[in-house]
C-alpha cells in the first residue's frame, strides 16, 4: 500500500512536471537547456528525460544547436517528418486554464455573436479542468460593468473581421463599401454617394472599443489625395475579395498604435452626451487625438490649432475635461459651456487663494 502510494505521488509530480515544461515550451519561441532547467529547478539528465516524454506522447519539441543546445517547440516538425501530425490536445497549467476562464468571462462585445461563443468556450474548457480548479473558476464568476465614458462601435459581423484579416495575411487589395456614420450607405443619387473603394491593408488594432484598419489608398474617393488611412472596422462592408496582390509599403510611424492614436481623421463620431459642445483649442490635432477622451471628435484647423468636439454628463463637467489639455481656447461654443467655463475660472481661482 505504502509502495503505492509513493508511486502514485511520483507520478503525479511528473506529470506536473511534464505540464510545466510544456508550457514553458509554449511561451518561448526557443530555450536553452541551461535555461530551461534552471527555470524548473530539475538537473539537464531530469530535462533530457522529460523532453524524451514529451515526444513519447507525440509533442514535436525539437532539438536546437547552438551554444550549450536547446529546445524548441514546433509544429511544423511533424510535417517535415512526413507524418503529417497536429500537435497533441491543448494543455494548460492552472495558472493558464484560470487566465482564459477570466478572459473568456470578461471580452468586450465588439464582435457580433461573441458572447455565446465566449460562453460556449467556458462551457467546453470547464469540462476538461480537474473539480479543484472548476470550484476556482466557479468562485470568480465576473459581472462586467460597461463605464459611462466607453463608447464602443456597433459589433462587428466575424465574417468582416475575417475578410479584412485575410486580406492583410495574403497581402491582397481589400474592396469594400463604406458606410455612413450610422451605419447607412447613401443612395448612388446623393451627392455623397462614394463607389466602392479599394486599399492596401496592414494592420487592424483595437482601441477603446473600436476596430481600427491602417491602410494605404492609392485611389482615394473625390477630394482626398492618395496615402495612409485609418479606417473604423464597424463601418466596413468588404466586397468579393479581390486576389489581387500589393507590395507592402513602409508604414507612416513603426509604432503602429501611436499612428492610430493620433490620426485624428479616424471616422470617430461624437457620443450621444446630454451636454455637448466645441472649441478652436491651440494644439494639433495629432495631440488633442492622442488624448481627447471616448465619443469625441477633433478637426484639423492649422499645424498648431484643432478643433474639439465633446460632451459630459453637464456644461461644467465639459468645462472641467477642456482645462486638463492647459491649452489657450477660443471660438467655444454653445452659451452654456461658456458660461460654465466662467464659473469654473472663479472656482479655481478662489481654490488658488484658499491655500
Amino acid at each position: 500500500m505504502a509502495a503505492n502510494v509513493v508511486d502514485n505521488l511520483f507520478m503525479a509530480a511528473t506529470s506536473a512536471r511534464l505540464l510545466r515544461v510544456l508550457s514553458l515550451l509554449t511561451a518561448r519561441p526557443e530555450w536553452s537547456g541551461a535555461d530551461l532547467a534552471d527555470r524548473l529547478g530539475i538537473s539537464a539528465r531530469t530535462l533530457r528525460r522529460d523532453i524524451e516524454s514529451l515526444r513519447d506522447i507525440g509533442y514535436p519539441v525539437v532539438a536546437v544547436s547552438g551554444r550549450g543546445g536547446g529546445y524548441a517547440l514546433r509544429a511544423a516538425a511533424a510535417s517535415r517528418s512526413g507524418a503529417g501530425r497536429e500537435l497533441p490536445p491543448l494543455l494548460l497549467d492552472d495558472g493558464q486554464a484560470v487566465a482564459i476562464a477570466v478572459a473568456l468571462q470578461t471580452a468586450p462585445t465588439t464582435i457580433a455573436g461573441i458572447d455565446d461563443a465566449a460562453a460556449g468556450a467556458l462551457a467546453a474548457l470547464r469540462t476538461t479542468m480537474p473539480a479543484r480548479l472548476r470550484l476556482e473558476v466557479d468562485a470568480m464568476h465576473l459581472i462586467t460593468v460597461r463605464n459611462y465614458w466607453e463608447f464602443p462601435a456597433p459589433p462587428i459581423a466575424a465574417a468582416t473581421l475575417t475578410e479584412v484579416g485575410r486580406a492583410i495575411r495574403n497581402g491582397h487589395v481589400l474592396r469594400f463599401e463604406h458606410l455612413d456614420a450610422d451605419g447607412g450607405r447613401p443612395h448612388p443619387s446623393e451627392a455623397n454617394f462614394e463607389p466602392p473603394r479599394h486599399v492596401e491593408p496592414h494592420h487592424l488594432l483595437v482601441w477603446a472599443g473600436r476596430w481600427y484598419l491602417v491602410a494605404y489608398e492609392p485611389n482615394p474617393p473625390r477630394g482626398r489625395t492618395p496615402g495612409w488611412v485609418v479606417l473604423r472596422v464597424d463601418r466596413i462592408r468588404p466586397s468579393t475579395p479581390t486576389g489581387t496582390p500589393f507590395v507592402r509599403r513602409p508604414l507612416p510611424d513603426r509604432d503602429v498604435a501611436r499612428y492610430v492614436m493620433r490620426s485624428h481623421d479616424r471616422g470617430d463620431t461624437p457620443a450621444k452626451w446630454p451636454c455637448q459642445g466645441s472649441v478652436l483649442m491651440q494644439l494639433p490635432a495629432a495631440v488633442v487625438a492622442e488624448f481627447a477622451p471616448g465619443g469625441s471628435v477633433v478637426e484639423w484647423v492649422t499645424n498648431v490649432s484643432s478643433r474639439l468636439i465633446l460632451g459630459a454628463w453637464s456644461w461644467a463637467g465639459v468645462a472641467g475635461l477642456l482645462a486638463t489639455f492647459d491649452a489657450d481656447l477660443s471660438e467655444v461654443e454653445p452659451a452654456e459651456l461658456r458660461s460654465a467655463c466662467a464659473t469654473l475660472a472663479t472656482r479655481l481661482a478662489g481654490a488658488s487663494r484658499s491655500g
